[in-house]
């Protein structure tokens, strides 16, 4: 049977009721005939608490590998929590620290790479019945020390377990349905993408938009991980990440910077009149915007502060109207 990897966020696990969602994901899996990995986050909050206990202890920056050791303790917690709950619902798991998943990485404490997955204990489970539920976000450098792979490392947790596993698919549950075509907050009428290109979603997860974590998505891209972004809370389909780029716009990115607005266009093909029309647009509006810049799959225009919601749902009615 082929592997599924499923990569719950904090919110996620935010309390027991959510644990037990979560763990009934996992299992409804198992009943669809795929072989499930979970992989999880620290509970919601947790790790900032953590990082500020340790600040308040006398640690922090002057003691990277301590607070590496600390830090990777909410994903631990929250692997056991997953393991029992899905043995309460009467499945087989067994919860593992990223090391005796396999996960090798430098010796960088708070950025670690990983060099290296030796999936053999997570396949010896898997024989046995068992499904693992992996505590994302760490791993174990050379010296054996435990080591954390940055803000949102259990994505990149995630995809590497799931190449080194052959998976055919690796999904991220979350508190949002799937990529829109813009914050649904914002503009009410954003619809939710089916599909969007590795390419796009690195465009997008390097504008600051935090959809993932952009080592990971990278990596994802690299060795061509079948991805599936949808929410933990909905059992509607989220959205697909797929190799090719369809022409046009895909999304809109809102981040603000200082004073500043930056309003990104997010797609494949996005040429000079695409540009144009934006600012064209922009103006007929009454928003001051001035294009910043242009890369392969985005440009970004740039307005005052409080102009950046209007901006954002003009270009919207632009580009998906």
């Amino acid at each position: 049977m082929k592997t599924i990897v499923i990569k719950f966020g904090g919110s996620s696990l935010a309390d027991p009721g959510r644990i037990r969602r979560a763990a009934a994901m996992v299992l409804a899996e198992r009943r669809r005939g795929r072989l499930p990995v979970a992989v999880v986050s620290a509970p919601a909050d947790s790790t900032d608490d953590l990082l500020k206990l340790g600040v308040l202890t006398g640690g922090g920056a002057t003691a990277p590998r301590e607070t590496d050791a600390l830090m990777a303790a909410g994903e631990q917690i929250s692997a056991a929590l997953m393991a029992m709950a899905i043995e309460a619902e009467g499945g087989k798991a067994v919860s593992l620290t990223g090391a005796q998943a396999g996960i090798r990485t430098d010796a960088v404490f708070s950025a670690a790479a990983v060099r290296l997955v030796a999936p053999g204990r997570l396949r010896r489970e898997l024989r046995a019945g068992r499904i693992p539920v992996v505590a994302g976000f760490q791993g174990v450098s050379p010296a054996g020390d435990v080591t954390t792979l940055g803000r949102g490392g259990s994505d990149l947790t995630a995809v590497v377990l799931a190449r080194a596993l052959g998976s055919e698919l690796c999904e991220f549950r979350t508190d949002v349905k799937g990529i829109y075509t813009a914050h649904p907050a914002i503009v009410p009428e954003a619809r939710k993408l089916r599909e969007i290109s590795y390419a796009e979603l690195i465009a997008l997860a390097g504008l600051g938009t935090e959809v993932r974590q952009l080592r990971a998505v990278r990596y994802a891209a690299r060795h061509r991980i079948p991805l599936h972004l949808r929410s933990s809370f909905h059992a509607e389909p989220g959205t697909l990440v797929r190799a090719a780029s369809l022409p046009g716009p895909s999304c809109l990115s809102l981040k603000r910077e200082g004073r500043n607005a930056l309003v990104s266009v997010i797609g494949a093909g996005l040429g000079k009149p695409a540009l144009e029309r934006a600012l064209a647009a922009a103006a007929a509006a009454g928003v001051r915007a001035a294009a910043l810049a242009r890369g392969r799959h985005s440009f970004t225009l740039a307005a005052a502060a409080p102009d950046g919601e209007k901006l954002l749902r003009v270009l919207h009615t632009v580009f998906f109207s």
